[in-house]
């Protein structure tokens, strides 16, 4: 690695960085929205918080890194040809792999570090956020409780007018729709939270308790001084929880299904193994489409703004792609080698047109442009 690609190497890598940390920054912050709520009005702690958002990162990181990787290309080619850096460099007999060295470099380590993300630690990082996102409904559960609001917790509906001192809860409604067969409803005074071996309960201090036979129709009342009601009555085991296709590795989703996957999600966890396997290869399918486009072209005093555009659309047309066949191949199995020919089909055009050399020549009698 001589000097220059070794410059033109570290700029990019440079740039890369602050990159995705701009775009990642801008994600955790609208994801963080979702949750903001449980600050402010529902007491969650700020470590938790962070906690809960951070392990979301990876999965928008996977897809961050190719765009971010295309568009530090676009820019930095693009400055070169500007300066007539390009040209310089061609004059002092540099070759279309040496200027695409550099790039290309960058984009085997990103793709490389992509496949980190998506065969280890995605699934991990996901895994363990639906862990604690299952901590916090049943062993924080007073979050989820806010007074003056219908809260619905897995078919149990509650209602707290307001919370008093010592977090006594004033004018309780429970209905408990969690059996369709026998629903009922429970009013009471106050009552409290209580944290027990087998999760949070709500006590229920001085009230009713209201039932409707389905058969007849007819309503019976229970007037009771003290009644508990289990909020993680139906909670399943964390053990035993059903793992979405995220949490599990491609191993486990491309080869012989589990017995637990319901037969509707097979086609789904399929499409997810094989997105896992071809999402990196986009990092350096995205630098072949920036580099095919700009290290090809010629120096012109109108600007570099036909070429961009082009360049940005083509990369956009690949990842819309990607993410409709990922959908069609939940559906239709049929559809994965469509997965992969688009995956591939911009590393191979964009690298062949890249050695081709520069294309773009100058036109009889223009002084517009000059071959780079």
């Amino acid at each position: 690695m001589n000097r220059l690609t070794r410059y033109m190497l570290k700029q990019q890598f440079i740039m890369m960085v602050f990159v995705t940390l701009g775009l990642l920054c801008v994600i955790w912050l609208s994801q963080s929205l979702r949750f903001i709520e449980m600050i402010v009005n529902r007491g969650l702690s700020v470590s938790v918080f962070l906690q809960l958002t951070s392990l979301l990162l990876p999965s928008f990181l996977a897809i961050i890194l190719p765009i971010s990787l295309f568009f530090v290309v676009v820019f930095t080619y693009n400055k070169l040809i500007q300066d007539r850096e390009l040209i310089v460099m061609r004059s002092a007999g540099l070759s279309q792999w040496a200027l695409a060295k550099p790039t290309l470099i960058l984009a085997l380590l990103t793709a490389a570090f992509g496949y980190f993300l998506t065969l280890f630690y995605l699934p991990y990082s996901y895994q363990q956020f639906k862990e604690l996102q299952f901590s916090i409904r049943n062993d924080f559960s007073s979050v989820l409780l806010q007074e003056g609001s219908f809260t619905d917790l897995d078919g149990l509906t509650v209602y707290i007018r307001e919370v008093g001192q010592d977090n006594e809860l004033l004018g309780i409604l429970v209905h408990d729709a969690r059996d369709p067969n026998k629903q009922a409803t429970m009013m009471a005074k106050n009552g409290a939270l209580v944290r027990t071996e087998n999760g949070p309960r709500i006590v229920l201090l001085d009230g009713n308790r209201q039932e409707v036979n389905t058969k007849d129709g007819t309503m019976s009342i229970l007037y009771f001084d003290r009644y508990a009601v289990d909020i993680a009555h139906n909670a399943e085991d964390p053990a035993l929880r059903y793992r979405e296709a995220r949490e599990r590795s491609v191993s486990n989703l491309l080869t012989t299904m589990p017995p637990d996957v319901l037969p509707n999600d097979i086609g789904s966890f399929r499409a997810e193994g094989h997105d896992r396997l071809l999402s990196p290869l986009y990092s350096i399918g995205f630098a072949s489409i920036a580099l095919a486009v700009l290290v090809t072209s010629s120096f012109s005093r109108r600007g570099q703004t036909g070429r961009l555009l082009f360049a940005i659309a083509i990369m956009i047309v690949f990842q819309v792609i990607s993410i409709t066949m990922k959908n069609l191949a939940a559906k239709n199995p049929d559809l994965v080698p469509l997965m992969y020919l688009n995956a591939l089909l911009p590393i191979a055009g964009g690298l062949y047109w890249t050695f081709r050399g520069p294309q773009i020549r100058a036109k009889a009698g223009s002084r517009d442009e000059v071959p780079a």
